[in-house]
């Protein structure tokens, strides 16, 4: 941002202003406005000035006290304590001169916020310091306490980045919007390496960077001039942190990338999460990790979170809106708002339509939408999943019957979404007496998974989540969930145990302890694997689930290979994508319809005969695309 930008800012900002108000500096931090001011309790006596501004200049204003304004750290710390009710039960204060903020760690912040922010008002009003407030996790996660542990250390730097994207973001654009083109990198014709670029004349947006199940090497195509070099990407979008998606993110910071992340805040921490564990089991199958958990610490420093419903500049000629896709924890649909009202694009990255024990359904409400890039996974024409009721019914049968004959129910389940959907169903069942309570044994990263839920309950369904801000309610702390954590000793010992229920990573059978409770369970025909979540074509899962008993365990101890003697079932109904009729209603009673559909992340049929389906029924323009094929719109 030039000093003439800087200088008219800072004026506009004055005018604003009342002029009882200091205003010391102006500059943006990332999408961010912030003012710096001398006058921080004053600011804060008017609860009204912060919307007047945001409105006003149509950006996402933050008021920060210039320094040495503020009431010493422990005078603060005892003034803030005494301010704010005991029942918010504050675990910690953090304070930071460079920003003049102090970080809130309570058990119910919404205490420490008050009625409309009168609580946090009144904080800053007394002390001068800029209150931010998170929540204790009601289960305690690792990955939630270091990634906050890490951006605090890194808080210095990580002002220093915001305030170069700001000026990257609030820069003129060089050229006149008059298109959008958007080129596909992966996922078209096929479900995995999801990776998109929208181009206008001034930006480049790359949206996901994934892996592709079962098929190592096959990566998004990073090389072509379109993306290279990778420097010239402007800013990625993560929609959610499946490895489909997000495996390759790290990646990008090896070859150079070194700017901004969007995406929300439980899904910069899952991408963590799913993405240090990707590297784990590559190196535990002797497999070369494509890059090392420093890129991954790279990304979490770079990623600039957003709140569903958020419009927030990510360009100079772009604005960004996430809304709920009804998928996992924190997924997106991602709308773009390009140019001066010039033309707006959605990925729905993958959505789920109807509401779920989990979420909400998917968004599919916006001001504008003329095209879609839209997931086509069960995009079949006779891809229709038995309703919730009918599956949670087919499931307790299953585990029932299995339970009976003395057996072990084990579940390949993914980490994040299914396993927990999984847990709400069997805790209800076992409360309810519908199948017999037994142990249910959460195997990789499922329960560290399940504690980022619960860290991020404004993301859930209503009634979920406020059962699991009352921790005598919170389902996922049944007595009966057990995590496996001694290693390949225990799950011998679970294995010749008595019946109960296994829900083990990797959900698709490619690799991880899933494969452990093949070659312990898998010969005996008194267990049953079940599964209910979507295969990928080139998956072991897929494999089995189409009738091949016959198994490679992959060079892993003991047999190379497997015969399956075990019972094997599957259940749909509890896939996080939409079935064929979730997605024609996804597209149909969209608002407003899009005038063109792109149908990706799906295999050939489901693309073709999705698109098919869409264009005959809604009149709109359909495309099922290819990889390396570039749309120019409009």
């Amino acid at each position: 941002m030039s000093d003439d930008t800087s200088s008219t800012l800072h004026e506009r900002v004055e005018t604003e202003v009342p002029s009882h108000l200091d205003v010391t500096d102006v500059q943006y931090e990332g999408p961010d406005l912030v003012i710096y001011t001398e006058t921080p309790r004053e600011f804060a006596d008017d609860g009204n000035i912060l919307g007047q501004l945001a409105r006003s200049l149509q950006k996402r204003v933050t008021i920060r006290p210039a320094p040495g304004t503020q009431s010493s750290q422990s005078e603060a710390d005892a003034k803030i304590r005494q301010i704010v009710p005991d029942d918010a039960e504050i675990q910690s204060l953090e304070f930071y001169p460079t920003v003049g903020e102090v970080l809130i760690e309570a058990e119910k912040p919404g205490l420490v916020i008050g009625r409309r922010g009168r609580t946090m008002r009144e904080i800053t009003r007394e002390v001068g310091w800029n209150p931010e407030v998170i929540r204790t996790p009601p289960m305690e996660s690792s990955t939630v306490a270091n990634v906050r542990s890490f951006l605090t250390q890194e808080r210095g730097e990580r002002r220093d980045f915001l305030t170069d994207v700001g000026e990257e973001i609030h820069r003129e654009p060089e050229e006149e919007v008059d298109w959008v083109r958007i080129t596909t990198l992966g996922c078209c014709r096929e479900v995995g390496r999801a990776s998109f670029l929208l181009h206008t004349p001034n930006t480049k947006i790359l949206i996901d960077c994934g892996d592709k199940p079962g098929a190592e090497g096959e990566v998004p195509y990073l090389h072509v001039p379109e993306a290279a070099p990778l420097t010239s990407i402007d800013a990625v979008v993560l929609t959610h942190a499946h490895l489909d998606h997000s495996a390759l993110i790290p990646l990008l910071f090896k070859y150079g990338y070194d700017g901004p992340i969007y995406t929300t805040e439980p899904t910069r921490d899952l991408m963590g999460l799913l993405t240090l564990d990707y590297l784990s089991v590559a190196s535990k199958e002797g497999r070369t990790p494509p890059y090392e958990s420093t890129q991954v610490r790279e990304a979490i420093k770079r990623t600039i979170p957003i709140s569903y419903g958020d419009v927030t500049d990510i360009a100079p000629d772009i604005k960004l809106t996430m809304h709920n896709a009804g998928h996992i924890l924190g997924s997106a649909v991602s709308h773009f708002h390009i140019g001066n009202g010039f033309y707006n694009v959605v990925f729905s990255g993958d959505v789920h339509y109807e509401p779920t024990r989990l979420f909400n359904g998917a968004v599919n409400d916006f001001p504008r939408a003329e095209a879609m890039v839209m997931e086509s996974t069960y995009g079949r024409r006779n891809d229709y999943q038995t309703d919730s009721e009918e599956s949670e019914a087919n499931v307790h049968e299953i585990i029932r019957e299995t339970h009976e004959e003395g057996g072990i129910t084990v579940i390949p389940a993914f980490a994040v979404g299914r396993s927990q959907e999984l847990m709400l169903v069997l805790e209800e069942a076992m409360a309810e007496g519908k199948i017999p309570t037994m142990p249910v044994y959460l195997d990789g990263m499922i329960r560290e998974a399940t504690a980022i839920h619960t860290a991020y309950p404004e993301y859930l369904r209503d009634g979920l989540r406020e059962r699991i801000l009352h921790e005598d309610e919170n389902p996922f702390l049944a007595e009966q969930f057990a995590q496996v954590d001694g290693g390949g000793e225990m799950r011998e010992e679970i294995a010749g145990g008595e019946p109960c229920v296994i829900l083990s990573t990797s959900g698709m059978v490619t690799g991880g302890p899933i494969m452990s409770w093949l070659e312990l369970l898998g010969p005996d025909s008194e267990n049953t694997l079940l599964f209910v979540g979507y295969q990928a074509e080139g998956t072991l899962g897929r494999r089995i689930q189409s009738g091949r008993v016959e198994v490679s365990l992959g060079g892993r101890r003991g047999p190379d290979r497997l015969t399956l003697d075990c019972r094997i079932e599957s259940v749909s109904g509890f896939s996080g994508h939409a079935d064929r009729e979730g997605l024609e209603k996804f597209a149909g009673e969209m608002n407003p319809r899009p005038e063109t559909i792109l149908c990706v992340h799906g295999d050939d049929r489901a693309t073709d005969q999705l698109s098919s389906a869409l264009y005959q029924k809604y009149d709109v323009r359909t495309h099922q695309p290819r990889n390396l094929e570039t749309f120019r719109f409009p």
